[in-house]
Protein backbone atom coordinates (compact mmCIF):
# COMPACT_ATOMS: atom_id res chain seq x y z
CA UNK A 1 0.00 0.00 0.00
CA UNK A 2 1.46 3.61 -0.71
CA UNK A 3 1.73 6.13 1.59
CA UNK A 4 -0.67 9.02 0.92
CA UNK A 5 2.43 11.45 2.63
CA UNK A 6 4.45 13.44 0.90
CA UNK A 7 8.21 12.48 0.35
CA UNK A 8 9.72 14.55 2.41
CA UNK A 9 7.50 14.12 5.60
CA UNK A 10 8.61 10.38 5.09
CA UNK A 11 12.67 11.16 4.24
CA UNK A 12 12.48 13.39 7.48
CA UNK A 13 10.46 11.02 9.21
CA UNK A 14 13.40 8.32 8.40
CA UNK A 15 15.97 10.86 9.50
CA UNK A 16 14.57 11.53 12.51
CA UNK A 17 14.09 8.00 13.97
CA UNK A 18 17.09 6.91 11.91
CA UNK A 19 19.65 9.62 12.80
CA UNK A 20 23.25 9.88 10.91
CA UNK A 21 21.54 6.86 8.15
CA UNK A 22 23.14 6.81 4.88
CA UNK A 23 20.99 7.69 1.94
CA UNK A 24 20.84 4.06 1.05
CA UNK A 25 19.82 3.50 4.23
CA UNK A 26 16.53 5.83 3.56
CA UNK A 27 16.33 4.33 0.06
CA UNK A 28 15.56 1.09 2.28
CA UNK A 29 12.64 2.49 4.29
CA UNK A 30 10.93 3.63 1.42
CA UNK A 31 11.05 0.64 -0.74
CA UNK A 32 8.23 2.25 -2.77
CA UNK A 33 9.70 5.48 -3.97
CA UNK A 34 12.29 5.10 -6.42
CA UNK A 35 15.75 6.47 -5.25
CA UNK A 36 16.42 9.27 -7.97
CA UNK A 37 13.54 10.55 -6.33
CA UNK A 38 14.71 10.12 -2.78
CA UNK A 39 17.44 11.84 -3.71
CA UNK A 40 16.38 14.70 -5.16
CA UNK A 41 14.18 15.60 -2.00
CA UNK A 42 17.11 15.19 0.26
CA UNK A 43 18.47 17.90 -2.04
CA UNK A 44 16.11 20.13 -1.98
CA UNK A 45 15.37 19.19 2.24
CA UNK A 46 19.25 19.80 2.47
CA UNK A 47 19.19 23.28 0.46
CA UNK A 48 16.72 24.49 2.95
CA UNK A 49 17.80 23.75 5.65
CA UNK A 50 15.72 20.94 6.70
CA UNK A 51 18.08 18.11 6.85
CA UNK A 52 22.11 17.86 7.27
CA UNK A 53 24.46 16.17 5.15
CA UNK A 54 27.81 15.05 6.91
CA UNK A 55 30.58 13.30 4.77
CA UNK A 56 33.06 11.23 7.23
CA UNK A 57 36.72 12.91 7.37
CA UNK A 58 37.62 9.89 4.48
CA UNK A 59 34.68 11.56 2.17
CA UNK A 60 33.96 8.15 1.59
CA UNK A 61 29.86 8.27 3.28
CA UNK A 62 27.38 10.59 3.89
CA UNK A 63 25.28 11.00 6.83
CA UNK A 64 22.15 13.32 7.54
CA UNK A 65 20.71 14.49 10.01
CA UNK A 66 17.88 17.05 11.23
CA UNK A 67 19.59 20.32 12.32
Amino acid sequence: MLSAAPISDRVLEVVRTHPHCSLDEVVQQLPDVHWSDVFIEVDRLNRLGRLRLVQNISLEATSMYLP
